[in-house]
């Protein structure tokens, strides 16, 4: 039975609509043990813009997929031998992205479902017309062309965000993978934990790629960055009217991340009421938008981070008791810089390798003396730290190794940990950690903008800092 050509292109009643663009080209595989059928294709596929393959039966067709990778093929589901369903199996075997059109001349609803099941795209009925045929393939090209764009946009964030691998083989992160490798295949809520610019999403990206979800969106959230009036449109989204200046409806971050990860950083900082509705999330699966009077469920993983203590939070009334005990569920604690000193040279070439290491560097991007500074220094700010350091070397850099004048003034002829080291000892870590915030100020002349920069940590985090600093001098 053979498609009905239609002459002319006048389009008639009830036809589907056939975009008049160019469209893109498809390498096309059609089988079918009719010979009108197949001169028929022979001439219509090419007229269509589509380089195509006849075959007379299912074991040439088989052939055929094995010297060759096809976009779609159009398979007869009853042919002797290998029917069309054996076809698409052995095609989805040999390139899985390979599209599949089944044509049939039985209609029922069983056999359209059985070669659905089997990975067809869809079906058509003979006798066809060749207007519906064109459109299939339209809907196929389409399709390819999304999956091509959606591939290419997935490698372009994976450049600006980098690599999810952890760098450094320390006895700390040695456990921090062997953790993340535990807890990732689960639906499990995580709870990251370690100072400012330790590296905390990196390790909620790692959780997330190694995860069943990885397929699915990464939504990352600064709490800290929120505005307090904002959070809940934020996170759960409005309806249009919902308040002043809701002109239109907004999907929240929540939704965003449906079937993914919502990875919630700096956790500390969300508002208390926002904290009752969080865990109302972690207990039910459901949010609301601002504005709606009807909840509605999201499949989302929830991971947290925060360089504050939440216990002490708790015992201060700044953070709730019951969602502490939700979001640490599982604990990933991250040790600092300063005590994973062995890392340090590898995670300084990774940096200048993630920033482009200077002409002529061959192997080795730092001279000897630049890694002995670089393993001296304490590292207030960690990773994130290292990272600005390494970048301002690199610009100083014109070719050659990076040598310790190309990094910033603070690592002069004493290194900022020798100095410091006098004093260590008997003090607390907070104490180090606020007398390296005053250092910083006191070389920038009270510049506070200027200080976190060097010290790798956002002006929030130095502010806190200097908060608590003053609350425990108070106390004492």
């Amino acid at each position: 039975m053979r498609p009905q050509a239609e002459p002319g292109n006048e389009k008639k009643q009830g036809e589907p609509e056939i975009d008049t663009e160019p469209q893109p080209r498809l390498k096309l595989l059609f089988a079918d043990d009719e010979k009108s059928l197949q001169e028929l294709m022979r001439l219509e596929l090419p007229r269509m813009g589509h380089e195509v393959t006849v075959c007379p039966d299912g074991t040439t067709a088989v052939a055929a997929l094995q010297r060759n990778t096809y976009d779609c093929i159009l398979v007869d589901l009853d042919m002797p031998g290998l029917g069309g369903i054996d076809v698409i199996a052995k095609a989805k075997q040999l390139s899985p992205e390979t599209e599949a059109i089944v044509l049939t001349g039985k209609s029922s609803l069983e056999t359209a479902v059985a070669a659905l099941r089997h990975g067809a795209f869809d079906y058509l009925t003979k006798p066809c017309k060749l207007i519906d045929l064109e459109a299939l393939l339209h809907r196929v090209a389409q399709r390819r062309e999304l999956t091509n764009k959606y591939r290419a946009l997935k490698q372009r964030l994976e450049r600006i965000e980098g690599s999810s691998q952890l760098i450094g083989d320390s006895p700390g992160m040695q456990r921090v993978a062997k953790l993340i490798a535990k807890v990732a295949p689960t639906n499990s809520t995580v709870l990251i934990l370690g100072e400012t610019g330790t590296g905390k999403e990196l390790v909620a990206r790692a959780l997330h790629d190694q995860s069943l979800r990885s397929e699915m969106p990464l939504v990352p959230v600064n709490c800290g960055a929120l505005p307090e009036h904002l959070v809940e449109s934020e996170l759960f989204g409005h309806r249009k009217g919902a308040f002043t200046g809701a002109e239109e409806h907004r999907v929240g971050l929540f939704e965003v991340a449906n079937g993914g990860t919502l990875f919630l950083d700096e956790i500390g900082e969300l508002p208390k009421p926002m904290q009752a509705k969080l865990l109302r999330f972690l207990e039910s699966g459901e949010i609301r938008r601002v504005g709606d009077n009807d909840s509605f469920t999201c499949d989302v993983r929830v991971i947290c981070a925060t360089n504050r203590r939440l216990d002490q939070m708790v015992a201060d009334g700044e953070f709730r008791e019951d969602l502490w005990f939700r979001v640490n569920t599982f604990e990933i604690p991250l040790p600092p810089l300063r005590e994973r000193a062995g890392d340090i040279a590898a995670l300084a070439r990774h940096l200048a390798a993630r920033f482009g290491a200077p002409a002529g560097t061959d192997d080795e991007p730092f001279s000897p003396d630049t890694l002995d500074a670089l393993q001296q220094h304490i590292w207030p700010g960690n990773v994130r730290e290292l990272a600005n350091v390494i970048e301002h070397a690199m610009i100083l850099c014109d070719d050659g190794p990076i040598t310790p004048e190309h990094l910033p003034q603070r690592f002069g002829t004493r290194p900022l940990s020798i100095a410091a080291s006098d004093a260590t000892a008997g003090r607390t870590l907070r104490q180090i950690e606020t007398q390296a915030i005053h250092d910083a100020l006191d070389r920038h002349d009270g510049n506070k903008p200027q200080a976190v920069e060097e010290l790798g940590i956002s002006l929030k985090t130095l502010y806190n800092k200097l908060n608590q600093a003053a609350s425990l001098n108070k106390s004492a």
